[in-house]
This record gives C-alpha cells, sequence and structure tokens, in this order.
C-alpha cells in the first residue's frame, strides 16, 4: 500500500518542515514566497535531498515563475515529476496536477470562476486516482474570512471522477483532512494564516 506524504504552500520555508517517511511526496503549490527563482532553487535542492522514492510538485499563485518563466522554471526541476495539466502514474496510481485556482488578487494561475476554469478541470482523465490542484473545491478546506473560496466546478469534476484523493492548499485556514463517501480532501497547507511553517505534513495510505 503507497503511503504518500502531503504538504503545500511551504513559502521557502521548507528548510523547517521535518517530513515523515512514505513512498511519494507531493507538494501542491506555493514553495517560493514571492515568486524567486532562488527560492526555487533552494526548494528543489531541499526536495532532492528527501528519501522519498517519488516527488510531485504542482505550482501555486506564488510561484509566478512558473507562469512568466515556464521553460526556465519548469528546466530547473529535475529532482521531481512537475505536473501542469498532466499526469503520471506511479506504484499503480494515477497522480493528475493542476495549478488553477478562480481569481485570487493579482497571483499566478488565475482563472474566472465558471466556463473559463471549468476547461481546465474538464481536462482531467476519469480514471485519476489522486488529484493535486493548487486551490480547493468548494466546501472542502476553503473556508476563510467567514467565507467559503473554493471551486464549485473543481468539486464538480471531483464528483465524477471520484479519485481516491485530492490534494490541494492555498487556504492556509482549511488544513486539515475530511471525507465522503469516495474522497479522501486533504488540505496540506504547511503555513498557518501568519505564514508560520506550522501544520505537520499529511500523511495518507492508498
Amino acid at each position: 500500500m503507497p503511503r504518500l506524504v502531503l504538504l503545500s504552500d511551504t513559502h521557502g520555508k521548507h528548510r523547517r518542515v521535518t517530513l515523515p517517511d512514505g513512498d511519494i511526496l507531493i507538494h501542491a503549490g506555493d514553495f517560493t514566497h514571492v515568486d524567486s527563482l532562488k527560492d526555487l532553487h533552494d526548494f528543489h535542492s531541499w526536495l532532492g535531498h528527501q528519501p522519498h522514492k517519488y516527488k510531485v510538485m504542482i505550482a501555486g499563485n506564488h510561484d509566478k515563475c512558473f507562469e512568466d518563466k515556464p521553460a526556465r522554471a519548469q528546466g530547473m526541476v529535475t529532482m521531481a515529476q512537475y505536473l501542469q495539466d498532466g499526469w503520471v502514474t506511479y506504484m499503480g496510481l494515477k497522480i493528475y496536477g493542476s495549478p488553477w485556482q478562480p481569481k485570487f488578487c493579482d497571483w499566478a494561475f488565475n482563472l474566472c470562476r465558471g466556463e473559463e476554469i471549468k476547461a481546465k478541470w474538464d481536462l482531467i482523465p476519469d480514471d485519476t486516482d489522486v488529484l493535486v490542484t493548487h486551490g480547493p473545491p468548494f466546501e472542502k478546506g476553503d473556508f476563510v474570512n467567514g467565507d467559503r473560496t473554493g471551486c464549485r466546478d473543481l468539486l464538480d469534476a471531483i464528483k465524477r471522477i471520484k479519485p481516491k484523493l485530492h490534494v490541494c492548499g492555498h487556504i492556509h485556514a482549511g488544513y486539515g483532512i475530511t471525507t465522503d463517501e469516495s474522497t479522501i480532501y486533504a488540505n496540506a497547507s504547511t503555513c498557518d494564516e501568519r505564514y508560520q511553517p506550522v501544520n505537520p505534513p499529511l500523511v495518507v495510505d492508498l
């Protein structure tokens, strides 16, 4: 049974994180703090020294270098599988990753709610076992400042696909795991709302 170690939103503070053992390490974006290639280089160096056999990462809204300088940023990633509307299979699990979220300030990978972002979710294969997005679906780890910020179209896609696991971050206050009849929902935000890396990585056995 593969053990997945999940984290997100480390915001340049990855070296203060202690990772548990596992088979597949997944980072759901926002590994940089202020869109820095220097942050990316340091994160990737740290990632390469982790013992997990397989490593998967997507970008988040803070990781603008992957949107503004995609060839350069993606070319720096050699110790992990970077996914942007794509998939990889490890240990019998099909893992699909996508960095998009509903429009949120003037950050990276923003799309308007409705048809524009739904077109991205329509690309997700029906046989996906593990779905990794930066932002959460509606009502799943998305509550912040008295409001639900998650994407309804993403939730509809998850209900269609029924992955075993959905991993996200973005909303730091939404950290934790919930489940329904078919899917485990894991908001793996490492940093809290004060950008302190206090939340431990989540561990899921599939």
